[in-house]
């Protein structure tokens, strides 16, 4: 079974099919560029009658497509009953607080256990189809390690829509993490890294570009040419320790790379405690915060990070939306341990 959408091309028309289809594609039929590439391929597409299969042919106003669309098909992932801690869920979308440990999607390392195969299971029949396929649509991950807020489509519209603001970085998402020292304005060192700079307020802000590692292709490196432009701003929330030794501090991106936070904040030199890619295993001093919290940075299993809060607007009934998720347990017994009080913190 499958359905088909008209399209006709409206003046001054992109020089890329795929381009133009995306920008005149009726808004219900919800289809995004990727999936009309798809479409084309599979030579759904036609094109004056005659079927097109290039996305890079060039088209002209009053051009006139239909487009076959498919009923979603099963997605080739297998459904798994793992608990979920579910923020928010209508008929398009589901916010999850994830916890920390779990794989955002399947890959050959984690082909299972993952919260892609939580949500086929926790869905069911009201995932609509994302491209072309019943599957849950991800348009932003955490890392395995990384706690809290992810969004979730379950339809095409919702997905398309949500995919747009990412893209246009209209999404907030304010993160907590816990690292070594302190970002003040007043440190005389920051003032010499490069791609760091202070707002007014103590606003730590961090400009570079991104790019895998030439070396380990598992890490991302900063540079200045090349690679992705990225932005990466902070706040102190509350100094840990007599004298200050570590910081619990609040996080939000103008941009979404790749580890951005994690390696941004080693840049900075304030690597996140835990971390054992970018933040490295630094010896605290014992008097600042005892023997106790000296050994908790130390065991700390994992990155101190956590999606906080998350905001955006909905894609279908176009309600602002906003999230937040409390820090979970481990990160606050660190927080604890290194003389700070979890109780005083508020999300973003």
């Amino acid at each position: 079974m499958s359905s088909v959408v008209r399209v006709e091309i409206q003046p001054d028309p992109p020089k890329r099919l795929d381009k133009a289809l995306s920008r005149d594609v009726p808004v219900e039929a919800s289809l995004s560029r990727s999936r009309i590439a798809k479409l084309l391929e599979q030579g759904m597409v036609q094109q004056n009658g005659s079927v097109q299969t290039d996305p890079r042919a060039t088209v002209a106003e009053g051009d006139v497509f239909e487009i076959t669309v498919p009923v979603s098909a099963e997605s080739h992932m297998l459904p798994e009953d793992i608990p979920l801690d579910v923020v928010f869920e209508d008929d398009d979308l589901i916010v999850i607080n994830k916890p920390a440990g779990m794989v955002v999607h399947p890959a050959p390392g984690s082909p299972s256990g993952t919260l892609v195969n939580a949500l086929l299971h926790h869905c069911g029949e009201s995932l609509s189809g994302v491209g072309g396929e019943k599957r849950p649509g991800i348009v932003h991950r955490i890392d395995k390690e990384t706690s809290g807020l992810l969004v979730v489509a379950k339809s095409d519209a919702a997905h398309h829509g949500l995919a747009k603001q990412f893209e246009k970085h209209t999404v907030e998402r304010h993160y907590h993490a816990v690292v070594y020292g302190v970002p003040d304005a007043n440190d005389p060192r920051l003032r010499g890294v490069k791609g760091v700079n202070f707002e007014p307020g103590n606003i730590m802000k961090i400009t570079t570009h991104l790019a895998r590692h030439k070396i380990d292709r598992q890490k991302q490196a900063v540079l200045f040419h090349g690679g992705r432009h990225a932005v990466t701003r902070s706040r102190i929330v509350m100094p840990l320790g007599t004298p200050a030794v570590a910081s619990l501090i609040e996080c939000w991106l103008e941009t979404g790379r790749t580890h951005q936070i994690r390696v941004h904040m080693a840049h900075a030199g304030h690597g996140l405690i835990g971390d054992p890619t970018y933040g490295g295993r630094r010896k605290l001093n014992v008097k600042a915060i005892g023997e106790d919290g000296v050994e908790a940075a130390r065991v700390f299993p994992r990155q101190a990070l956590h999606a906080a809060t998350l905001g955006f607007v909905h894609p279908v009934t176009e309600e602002t939306l906003r999230f937040a998720a409390p820090l979970p347990d481990d990160m606050s017994e660190l927080i604890r341990a290194l003389g700070g009080d979890p109780q005083q913190i508020s999300n973003a």
